[in-house]
């Protein structure tokens, strides 16, 4: 039997993926001050031990200011840095799974509660709250108080601080770096007609609204070794009619893949409240689709990819060349392992987990 596409190997610059699942970043909000907590070792321990190719950290702020929530990683400072390398340390003593992490800045959508404490915006002068920032004074929703639209030292600082979080997650040892301009934080708040406003050399034309994320990633690229990769992870659309859209996410990608970067992520959505989003199985993978029809890097199709067959098939025709995964591998965390057996392909074990293999899958484990 041919090796299913999905479990054949992929290079992204220097580093080797054994397959083509990834494990997306995904918010716990289970920090303290930003520091990690016990919580993600065993989070990030279980996905670790999961198969897949890559394990991504959650959103992790670059300033405290650029948090979703007060309960959000952050690696802005010592005590961040110190936490996050503890619970790396304590993965790789069992995992050789490589882990990237993904850099951001929510922007208008920062200062909230927790998701199951409803989520909505903390007030400035409340606690756990502060004053939000973004490309315009114009709030996500419009009962939030209105960010403060950045000046140049605005703009400076918080590209100083993706930098300077660049070189925290080189010094501790991280494999990779996904830069967050998707799902309506901060650079994707610059890149859509919808919150960009401005009048300056930063809004208005497509390469205006370009301009920002653009000089925090080759702030990125130039901070971290130039053998690791820097991807950036991407909403293709907006779902509204005037808003950010494939054909602008295109032209971003192609600026990106001129600069270094080494894949991009294609997400959607996270902008506008009045966005409607036709939800259903690889409802995104046209727009990564759509991107890889424009470009060499490799591209990662993302969104209710829940069965193998439907992840093999996007890697298989050529939609995308690496899936990754959610809510998927929260439910399941060993759906790498029966995706294997169902396609007939192999995976890695823990040892410890060796003699858990059912008898009629004898081939699925790699000794």
């Amino acid at each position: 039997m041919a090796q299913p596409a999905l479990f054949t190997p992929i290079s992204v610059r220097n580093l080797d993926l054994q397959n083509r699942i990834v494990i997306a970043p995904m918010c716990q909000y289970s920090a303290e001050d930003g520091c990690m907590t016990d919580w993600h070792l065993i989070h990030l321990g279980q996905l670790a031990l999961s198969g897949a190719a890559l394990l991504t950290i959650e959103a992790t702020g670059v300033t405290p200011d650029g948090r979703i929530t007060y309960a959000d990683v952050g690696l802005y400072d010592e005590a961040s840095e110190k936490a996050m390398a503890r619970v790396l340390e304590s993965i790789r003593k069992w995992s050789d799974m490589p882990i990237s992490v993904q850099l951001a800045h929510a922007g208008r959508k920062a200062s909230t509660d927790k998701p199951w404490l409803g989520g909505g915006q903390i007030a400035p002068d409340h606690r756990n709250g502060w004053q939000t920032v973004s490309a315009s004074a114009i709030p996500f929703n419009p009962k939030y108080v209105a960010p403060t639209a950045l000046d140049k030292d605005g703009l400076k600082r918080i590209r100083d601080a993706f930098a300077a979080s660049a070189v925290r997650s080189a010094r501790i040892g991280l494999d990779a770096i996904q830069i967050h301009a998707a799902h309506g934080y901060l650079l994707h708040q610059f890149l859509s007609p919808l919150s960009n406003r401005r009048t300056d050399e930063y809004g208005g034309s497509l390469e205006n609204r370009l301009r920002f994320p653009l000089e925090v990633f080759d702030a990125v690229r130039q901070a971290f070794p130039s053998e690791k990769p820097v991807t950036v992870r991407v909403s293709g659309t907006d779902w509204v009619e005037g808003g950010w859209d494939v054909d602008q996410t295109v032209a971003f990608a192609q600026m990106l893949d001129e600069r270094g970067c080494d894949a991009i992520h294609v997400s959607s959505g996270g902008l506008h409240m009045g966005q409607k989003v036709p939800l259903g199985p690889s409802y995104q993978v046209p727009l990564a689709r759509a991107v890889k029809a424009a470009m060499k890097m490799p591209v990662v199709a993302v969104g209710l990819i829940t069965e193998p067959t439907q992840a093999e098939a996007i890697v298989s025709t050529g939609d995308a060349d690496i899936v990754a995964i959610a809510r998927t591998i929260l439910y399941d965390p060993r759906w790498p392992w029966h995706a294997a057996a169902e396609l007939g392909a192999q995976v890695s074990p823990a040892p410890q987990y060796l003699r858990c293999q059912p008898s009629q899958f004898k081939s699925l484990f790699k000794v």
